[in-house]
């Protein structure tokens, strides 16, 4: 039997099976990194400091869930900003003093983005993650499941590459090169995470929140800037990626924290779109109730006890919901996952 088997048979359920009740994850309080506000920490310190922090944030993630009994599959992080696959591509890493680092765009016109590489596996931001992966299985064994970094999504990848102004009037001057640069983008995403699934025996792919799916249902991305982009262009230049990924991988799972209700009707054209996580704007999630209700299970991540209770009431009877929930201690979090627990047993 597989560790947590239990409650990686009830998520996977949840998204792609029999619905035994919604889902509630009670996120464990996380040890900081050990290497806080140093420019250089990713790209030269060794990437085997970073395994002790990693291995005692597992170890303490898997005590709080054995304390509580909720539904999260604890799993091994590897963490990262945005800024990974777009440092692959040659861009400068900006970091930031108590926050994660960015990208600093690389390219401002269509012939550059034309004329820039695809990197493989051995660029150096790339060949560390699947390092520390590699690191992870070794010292935590086979049967602990190890998470991937952050994904953006092949054109958010593009955006971190191509300065943001000129990448969005080459969308109307030069929409070519613009798909050329999203298609290298899926192509280093792709490449990235058959290796990664190579070198990790239980790997997931979630990355935002802190969830848990096997990698068999599908890809995790971030659509970030579908909020900054109309229908017609979500369709032309982001949707076509996302549809022919799922396809591919078997489904999708979608983090998008964007302001982006208005492209509800086009995500619902992703084939077996199983789980969305939004932040949700001024209207509300109850947009999203009715979107996706009996197709797409809402992934609810930094929303207070009252915002839960408050989407279950205005729940349809087909609606799935999992339940990221964070509190500053094991003691609080006993009492939360009680009170949330009798308001939606498993069934």
């Amino acid at each position: 039997m597989s560790l947590f088997s239990t409650e990686r048979q009830f998520l996977t359920d949840l998204y792609a099976g029999p619905f035994r009740g919604h889902g509630i994850i009670m996120d464990a309080v996380q040890e900081p990194s050990p290497f806080p506000g140093e420019d250089v920490a990713m790209s030269q310190r060794p990437v085997r400091d970073w395994l002790p922090w990693a291995v005692r944030c597992f170890e303490a993630w898997q005590k709080w869930h054995e304390t509580l009994g909720d539904d999260a599959v604890p799993f091994a992080r590897i963490a990262t900003g945005t800024e990974t696959f777009a440092a692959a591509f040659g861009c400068e890493v900006h970091w930031h003093e108590g926050s994660l680092p960015s990208a600093r765009p690389l390219v401002t016109t269509a012939r550059e983005a034309d004329a820039l590489p695809e990197p493989d596996l051995s660029a150096q931001p790339l060949a560390r993650m699947l390092e520390m992966a590699s690191l992870l299985v070794e010292e935590l064994g086979p049967e602990v499941p190890v998470g991937g970094m952050d994904y953006q999504s092949p054109f958010d990848v593009a955006a971190l590459i191509w300065n943001k102004q000129d990448l969005f009037l080459a969308m109307y001057e030069a929409p070519e090169a613009v798909h050329g640069l999203v298609r290298k983008c899926q192509n280093v995403l792709e490449k990235y995470t058959r290796e990664f699934l190579r070198l990790v025996p239980d790997a997931n792919l979630c990355h935002c929140p802190l969830a848990w799916a096997p990698p068999e249902l599908g890809f995790w991305l971030s659509e970030d800037e579908a909020g900054s982009l109309s229908v017609a262009m979500f369709e032309e230049f982001c949707l076509p990626s996302l549809i022919e990924l799922s396809n591919h991988w078997g489904g999708m799972f979608l983090h998008c924290c964007a302001t982006a209700d208005h492209q509800y009707a086009s995500f619902r054209k992703i084939p077996h779109l199983r789980a969305l996580n939004r932040v949700f704007q001024a209207p509300g999630p109850r947009p999203a109730i009715e979107a996706f209700a009996g197709e797409t299970v809402l992934l609810v991540a930094w929303t207070p006890e009252e915002g839960v209770r408050n989407m279950l009431q205005m729940a349809r009877p087909e609606s799935r919901f999992l339940f990221n929930m964070g509190s500053p201690s094991l003691e609080e979090a006993q009492a939360l996952y009680g009170r949330l627990r009798e308001a939606c047993p498993r069934l």
